[in-house]
């Protein structure tokens, strides 16, 4: 699955934004997904992640309230809504497709392959 993030940009703290990631091939509900993020001299975050069928998320506590993840497989798309952003949501997101076995940790999710080029999210304080 070839996946493409964008949705990322400049934006003040309070503010919104929505990250899409569009998967290629006719497989894309079979896979889970899962949104990570990586800050600068920090390490990489799973932030969220949703089932195959859209019907168990995840989303990481540093996020929860805040951000919601959702998925349109007749779209092949995957979404990240984004509220209330801080300063200290401002990293390069990456999604992934991967299998997950619905739980917090790190590790649950095994991307397929490398990861993509992200999408940067730059919150102003």
């Amino acid at each position: 699955v070839q996946l493409q993030a964008s949705g990322g940009g400049l934006v003040q703290a309070g503010g919104s934004l929505r990250l899409s990631c569009t998967g290629s091939g006719h497989t894309f509900s079979r896979y889970a997904m899962g949104w990570f993020r990586q800050a600068p001299g920090k390490e990489r975050e799973f932030a969220a992640a949703i089932s195959g069928s859209g019907g168990n998320t995840y989303v990481a506590d540093s996020v929860k309230g805040r951000f919601t993840i959702t998925r349109d497989n007749a779209q092949n798309t995957v979404y990240l809504q984004m509220n209330s952003l801080k300063y200290e949501d401002t990293a390069v997101y990456y999604c992934a497709a991967g299998s997950w076995d619905g739980s917090h940790y790190y590790s649950a999710f095994r991307p397929f392959g490398p990861w993509g080029q992200g999408t940067q999210v730059t919150v102003s304080s």
